[in-house]
């Protein structure tokens, strides 16, 4: 699919790599599939369905009514009432349905062994989501790598405006890092990745697990991509392996 898994590529995704000295990891997608047992679409039909016995069916548009992205019910009511009781309700609500289906995630292919050799040659990492940060540390926790990223798990918080694209979490993360931008990288699957990591001022890597999320991730002006973490992973250590100059 992309030019970074051939021999040219190799060197591209080294040159990318080298000088960052933290790793900022989206975490839906990058590092697992957390709705593959767990229906986002059913999760995103339930808040609806939760705002309807209310009374609220008139928040959202019939567009934002058949979303399959939680997140997007979420933010629409939002911005109607930010803020509100209402949406901190909402929130916990997609915050339980994570929790259920970290248990049944689907961890990307790769992204084990990639995270644990960039712990390993000295690499930082932090993970940046819109995600809720208690069903980050809950996952990491299951697959043993909790050591490799604590504490930096930067997520969703009550100020909902400042999901991604809004670069909040990045800085947040960069700022608790010490790390300027330009020492950082951003691995992400989503066009709000690239656009915060380019509003964040740090270098983007884009994992695409499809032709459809690789075409996104171009138009969001991604120019590394990737269709698995093999590649990535193979430059950080053939890096490891080269001599010292």
């Amino acid at each position: 699919m992309t030019s970074e898994t051939d021999d040219e590529g190799t060197v591209a995704l080294g040159a990318l790599l080298a000088p960052a000295r933290v790793v900022l990891w989206d975490f839906d997608g990058p590092i697992c599939r957390l709705f593959a047992g767990h229906s986002a679409e059913r999760v995103a039909l339930g808040l609806v369905e939760w705002l309807e016995v209310r009374g609220l069916r008139g928040l959202l548009t019939d567009g934002e009514r058949e979303s399959p992205d939680p997140h997007a019910v979420l933010r629409a009511v939002d911005l109607r009432h930010p803020g509100s009781d209402l949406v901190a309700e909402l929130e916990e609500r997609l915050t339980q349905e994570e929790l259920k289906a970290a248990a049944s995630a689907m961890p990307t292919a790769w992204a084990d062994p990639l995270i644990r050799t960039l712990t390993a040659v000295g690499r930082r990492l932090a993970v940046t989501t819109n995600n809720s940060p208690r069903v980050v540390t809950r996952y990491l926790t299951s697959r043993g790598l909790t050591s490799c990223f604590l504490p930096h798990v930067y997520g969703r918080t009550r100020d909902l405006h400042l999901l991604k694209p809004d670069p909040d979490c990045l800085n947040r993360a960069l700022r608790a890092m010490g790390a300027a931008p330009s020492a950082a990288l951003m691995i992400g699957d989503a066009p709000s990745d690239c656009v915060a990591a380019r509003r964040a001022g740090a270098p983007f890597l884009g994992y695409a697990r499809n032709k459809r999320k690789e075409e996104l991730l171009r138009d969001a002006g991604a120019t590394h991509v990737v269709d698995s973490l093999e590649p990535v992973l193979a430059a950080v250590r053939s890096r490891a392996r080269a001599p010292r100059t």
